[in-house]
């Protein structure tokens, strides 16, 4: 059972989320654990072509590292967190409706995963992406 929760704040800035039960220890779960959930849970939604994020981000792709938590930003507290997600929806998805169930899949999750209450999950659509077709090869007319 959790009875106490206090944050913290790791060397280079990085907050965490500490839980203590006087006779177990202490779980601590970072940020970026959070934002990590909230990207995944978000890319599991009908709709959602991927997430957006900053020209940093971008860079970190070049160089191959993939970031799960591109587009997300996170704000947590001892016992809640708050999300923010920038998102791009293919072209011919209800936005409203692609976004309402961001926001249910994302509270379900991050809930469920770290025992925190979700106050708020913010989405904003950034971008439509429109799948290319395939250019046939053949001969229109012969």
């Amino acid at each position: 059972m959790i009875s106490e929760g206090s944050s913290g704040r790791l060397p280079g800035g990085v907050n965490m989320e500490l839980m203590e039960d006087p006779g177990m220890g202490s779980v601590k779960i970072a940020n970026e654990v959070v934002a990590v959930i909230a990207g995944l849970a978000t890319i599991e939604v009908e709709g959602i072509a991927g997430m957006s994020g900053g020209i940093a981000e971008g860079w970190s792709e070049l160089w191959g590292k993939k970031n799960l938590a591109r587009g997300v930003k996170v704000e947590v507290g001892e016992q809640q967190a708050a999300v923010d997600l920038n998102v791009v929806v293919k072209y011919g998805a209800v936005i409203p409706e692609v976004c309402e169930e961001v926001q249910r899949n994302v509270k379900r999750t991050i809930e469920i995963m770290t025992g925190l209450e979700v106050v708020q999950v913010n989405v904003h659509v950034t971008n439509v992406f429109i799948e290319e077709k395939e250019t046939s090869t053949d001969v229109r007319v012969r």
